[in-house]
């Protein structure tokens, strides 16, 4: 029996309802609950307070924000990480900073449990729970979810005013959100088919493509190795940097994206997805390295890549082999330093400029002039190129 749980708490349906369920279901336990920031433009405090109303002995607010930039976005974004095609990420890496300070917060207070609001069919529990194998395995582990005999959110919003829990949840606004300072997540309500269209009401950070500027907006990021450090030529701290990003790319209609993909435990599920900032960065840092980096490199980049798209998704943040990977990441991107430029235009992003001290492309070896580069040399690669392909021919002779 659980004594003193760690909850990781949102203030949301499903954590909310999680207290008094967790006093009712373990007689004597003792709640703490942890509240992570992530940049999600929230009343905090409110949600603290909530907490404690709702019978949580005590409540903190963690400042995460910078470190959550610094050490998961950015590494993310360094490795070009983006799974199955469109997604960023953005609830995948916050997952494990939250579940590594809710484990810190755990051990200060003397907890022996850890809880979370994740449901069971879902990508979160994973994540966290992963997390807290790999960080505190001797901890217990309440997912209630799993658990209880709530099973819609239409059953947990009748929960919590039964239990005089107050939610923002109506069954008309029964979305599930996520929001950080990367992006803000929506599934449920009529996204569950996919043969429904978003609802523009849905829509809550970016601005529609159609109500945009007239007139195309130009900005510059810049990167050392890899990392962004300026916009339009100005030094930013990390998070500043991606918080000015946020405000150009939403004001132009840039970073809205939905799609179907595959869950980790084997549903398809459907989400849309507003990243603006995100999604400057994720085109700016891909055509920097496409003129930094040797094709052999990129083309390797992309295998690994892909698979650490996979690890972020999957929620093997805390493991060796995506450890391994950072280090492979950290040398490749040495050569990646130079700026872009792009042009935003009613929900498009196109690129305007490339420049870099590393560039790798010689306009005398691209030109169409001949200068420099013997083309007689190309009939012997062609040749040599060819064998795999003469070879069997000439046997058949």
């Amino acid at each position: 029996m659980a004594k003193k749980v760690a909850l990781a708490y949102s203030g949301g349906l499903d954590t909310s309802i999680i207290i008094p369920w967790l006093k009712e279901t373990y007689p004597g336990c003792e709640v703490i609950a942890m509240i992570g920031d992530l940049g999600q433009q929230e009343d905090l405090e409110a949600a603290r307070k909530k907490a404690l109303a709702t019978g949580a002995s005590a409540a903190f607010i963690e400042d995460l924000r910078e470190e959550f930039v610094t050490g998961y976005i950015w590494p993310t974004l360094r490795a070009g990480a983006v799974y199955e095609h469109k997604y960023l990420l953005g609830t995948s890496f916050a997952r494990p900073i939250l579940a590594k300070r809710q484990v810190e917060l755990a051990r200060k207070t003397g907890c022996d449990s850890l809880a979370h609001g994740c449901t069971g069919k879902g990508n979160d529990q994973v994540r966290f729970e992963l997390a807290a194998k790999a960080l505190a395995p001797d901890l217990q582990i309440i997912a209630p979810w799993r658990e209880w005999s709530i099973v819609s959110r239409e059953e947990a919003i009748a929960y919590a005013q039964a239990h005089n829990v107050p939610v923002e949840q109506t069954k008309k606004n029964i979305y599930s959100r996520d929001r950080n300072v990367w992006h803000l997540s929506h599934e449920g309500g009529v996204l569950e088919d996919p043969a429904n269209e978003p609802d523009e009401a849905m829509w809550q950070w970016i601005i529609s493509p159609a109500k945009a500027p007239d007139t195309p907006t130009k900005v510059e990021i810049g990167f050392e190795e890899g990392t962004p450090v300026s916009v339009n030529g100005r030094k930013l701290a990390p998070l500043a940097l991606i918080e000015e990003l946020n405000g150009i790319a939403a004001a132009n209609g840039v970073g809205r994206m939905e799609l179907v993909e595959n869950r980790l435990v084997g549903i398809k599920s459907r989400g849309a997805y507003e990243t603006p900032g995100g999604t400057l960065l994720i085109t700016a840092h891909r055509e920097l390295e496409s003129l930094a980096l040797d094709r052999e490199t990129a083309h390797y980049q992309q295998i690994l890549s892909l698979r650490y798209a996979e690890m972020v998704y999957y929620g093997m943040w805390f493991t060796p082999l995506r450890e391994s990977l950072d280090a492979f990441f950290s040398h490749s991107q040495k050569r990646v330093t130079g700026s872009v430029g792009l042009s935003l235009f009613k929900g498009n992003v196109s690129v305007a400029s490339r420049k870099s001290p590393f560039s790798l492309y010689r306009t005398g070896l691209a030109s169409f002039s001949m200068k420099g580069y013997n083309p007689k040399d190309a009939e012997g690669f062609i040749n040599l190129f060819a064998l795999p392909i003469t070879v069997p021919i000439e046997a058949k002779a």
